[in-house]
């Protein structure tokens, strides 16, 4: 892949983890629309275990991984659940706003390809 495509690539990929791992925690985004029953149980599922704090400091650091280039690999492996995870949510109980998840699914989907010599241990 061109390097420069996959710079530019890896910093947006990386902004948009730090800024929507952040709004985890500040909550300055509102999500669109109502949220039905199904995501409020959901939710409250994933609030009371803590688990979307985990969600977010996972995403802040794979967003910092990809901004200062050091461990993504690993992170990429480790962001591929919460990108899975998101598609599935999205697909299931908020289809119209699938969007923003795919996108990071796909994102996620090239920096492994790009950095699949790295896994070439791991597979081997």
């Amino acid at each position: 892949m061109n390097s420069k495509v996959l710079l530019i690539l890896r910093i947006l990929f990386g902004v948009f983890l730090v800024f929507f791992g952040a709004n985890k925690f500040g909550q300055w985004l509102t999500p669109p629309g109502e949220m039905t029953a199904d995501m409020q149980n959901y939710f409250g599922a994933l609030m009371a275990t803590k688990t979307m704090t985990l969600v977010a400091v996972v995403e802040i650091l794979a967003g910092l991984s990809l901004l200062l280039n050091k461990y993504t690999s690993l992170m990429m492996v480790i962001m591929m659940s919460v990108s899975i995870n998101a598609v599935l949510f999205h697909l299931t109980l908020d289809p119209a706003n699938t969007m923003m998840a795919a996108v990071m699914l796909i994102l996620n989907i090239v920096m492994l390809y790009a950095y699949k010599d790295n896994y070439k241990g791991l597979l081997s």
